[in-house]
């Protein structure tokens, strides 16, 4: 009975440690998914050369979100986030964007977002929950012209750690609009300052220019995007 029972211990045993997390095997799946992504854009960028087109680095996506005032739960703000177009040539990107309606003509509240494809526009998104956002307000009235510089700096990967960029957004607010950038990795600072001083320099922003942080775990804990900001800077 002793060896019977010590058997089914060590079976027991050996089916947690086969069930167990492997760290390794993790980073391996990571790693595969993002090889198979980069020939995926590859090949995407040969066809879009071989029609005539000027392929963009990434394939993007427009979305589009219109609050419910005073509904904030996650399940209606996932529910309410629209995809309008994706696109990946420099000819599809003016085609959609000179079909958008101007941030001057969205209605408030409401929220514009580009970002590359297979992320989505949520704190939760795989790409984005380890990662955080830089804030920047402006008055309404001139709030356009730099959502379309920024808009432009990430189409075009010129903002440096680009791969760190996830997307931007542009929300229309009652008293002002606010653009944000996001990026994947919040604890890798190098990464975070060096966006800032890329966004400065891409929107001509005076260096004492004041833009705020804040980390999306952050945001989900409070419930909010914009308040309770980390950094400043």
């Amino acid at each position: 009975m002793e060896v019977v029972a010590e058997k089914k211990e060590f079976d027991t045993n050996k089916n947690s440690s086969s069930n167990a997390f492997d760290p390794s095997s993790t980073l391996s799946t990571i790693a595969n998914a993002a090889a198979d992504k980069e020939a995926e854009d590859r090949e995407r960028q040969a066809r879009d050369l071989k029609a005539g087109f000027h392929p963009l680095k990434h394939k993007f996506v427009f979305w589009y979100t219109r609050r419910t005032p005073g509904v904030r739960s996650q399940t209606s703000y996932e529910d309410n986030i629209k995809k309008i177009v994706d696109f990946s040539t420099v000819e599809a990107f003016w085609v959609c964007y000179c079909h958008l309606a101007r941030p001057s003509s969205l209605p408030n509240p409401t929220d514009l977002h580009l970002f590359k494809e297979g992320i989505r526009p949520l704190w939760e998104d795989s790409a984005n929950c380890n990662g955080g956002k830089w804030i920047i307000r402006f008055k309404k009235a001139i709030s356009g012209r730099f959502w379309e510089d920024l808009v432009l700096a990430l189409v075009g990967d010129q903002l440096d750690y680009g791969d760190n960029v996830c997307g931007v957004v542009l929300s229309i607010r009652f008293n002002e609009d606010i653009l944000s950038v996001w990026n994947r990795n919040a604890p890798d600072h190098q990464a975070v300052m060096a966006l800032r001083d890329a966004i400065k320099r891409h929107l001509k922003l005076p260096h004492s220019y004041v833009m705020e942080y804040k980390p999306h775990d952050a945001s989900l804990r409070d419930n909010s995007s914009y308040r309770n900001t980390w950094l400043r800077g």
